[in-house]
């Protein structure tokens, strides 16, 4: 069954109601992870609800497999990648894999690192894997909270917040894992910066139709799915933004301008990146450029995100658009 149909029937036939705070698990949550400490949460446990598939039912990458860039001939030059350097090593994780598996586990610049990506808000982030001198590793849930990824770590399996990075239930409750700065960035630009990096490539290349987007049309629809929390005012909850903290400022705003330093960070926009999320196939994805986000030279950690999941997770926060400031009602 096509994912995206997956995704609406569930949103159509699993109830969800945030009426009262929930601080009991289901049932059928103990049964299913008998190790996670569920009297240790962050969260309304009524904010949680299934995303479809099971645990790990979306597989993360423990093993990646990575070709020097000047072999990769996948995908075309605008195709999104996450772009990450540590420590002079470069790597590129095409959204085209990570859209199927949503986290690879890895190493690179003798860091070890989870790159994450969740396709309903379009959130990508790499994470840090050590946490207080523990080495964590992560896998997916298969629960969602704000429409966003919900992990695991397999040592505690605890639940993390993708967004955000926080544990929110389990042992390691409240703890939060360090933030890579990253880029959600084209292959050409990757490509510019790293012409010596590596690309990861699918284990197996014949798993899944890599390439094609199971979310066709997701961010021209009128509203996210399985999501249950407040639309927000004054912005489509679709409109793609950039996060740094609690604040954020509007594709739009940013693409018209070229660049902006605001808020002590400098964003340049330019064009010749495609979205993950429009066509079939995400080499016919249209054009939404990229951003690079930086302070004194340096990139710094962000989010390209929908408005709805900026204040989902940032309630108090603001963001910027070519109207001026915005800000949710209490």
């Amino acid at each position: 069954m096509n994912l995206r149909i997956s995704l609406l029937l569930s949103l159509l036939l699993s109830p969800f109601t945030m009426t009262a705070y929930a601080t009991d698990p289901p049932a059928q949550w103990r049964a299913s992870w008998p190790a996670t400490d569920f009297s240790k949460a962050t969260v309304d446990f009524g904010e949680i609800r299934s995303g479809g598939p099971g645990k790990d039912g979306i597989p993360a990458i423990d093993a990646p497999r990575l070709v020097p860039l000047a072999d990769y001939t996948a995908a075309d030059d605008k195709e999104p990648v996450v772009g990450l350097v540590i420590n002079s090593e470069a790597r590129a994780y095409p959204l085209r894999v990570l859209i199927w598996h949503e986290i690879v586990n890895d190493e690179v610049g003798g860091v070890p690192v989870a790159i994450t990506y969740c396709p309903l808000c379009n959130t990508s982030v790499v994470f840090e894997r050590r946490l207080e001198g523990r080495l964590l590793d992560f896998g997916t849930t298969g629960n969602l909270r704000h429409s966003d990824l919900v992990m695991y770590d397999r040592q505690t399996q605890s639940w993390w917040q993708q967004y955000g990075g926080e544990a929110i239930v389990g042992a390691l409750a409240g703890k939060r894992l360090r933030v890579v700065p990253s880029r959600l960035e084209s292959l050409a630009e990757f490509r510019a910066r790293a012409p010596g990096g590596k690309v990861l490539i699918p284990t197996d290349p014949n798993a899944r139709d890599y390439g094609a987007s199971p979310y066709a049309g997701y961010d021209r629809s009128a509203v996210p799915f399985l999501y249950g929390g407040r639309l927000p005012a004054g912005v489509e909850p679709m409109m793609r933004v950039v996060a740094v903290g609690d604040h954020a400022w509007t594709l739009p705003l940013i693409s018209k301008a070229g660049k902006l330093v605001q808020e002590g960070v400098e964003l340049r926009w330019r064009a010749g990146q495609r979205s993950a999320l429009d066509a079939a196939r995400i080499d016919e994805g249209r054009d939404v450029g990229s951003v690079q986000v930086t302070r004194g030279g340096a990139d710094v950690p962000h989010v390209v995100t929908f408005a709805f999941a900026f204040f989902a997770f940032n309630p108090s926060g603001v963001l910027y658009t070519e109207s001026g400031p915005l800000r949710q009602p209490d």
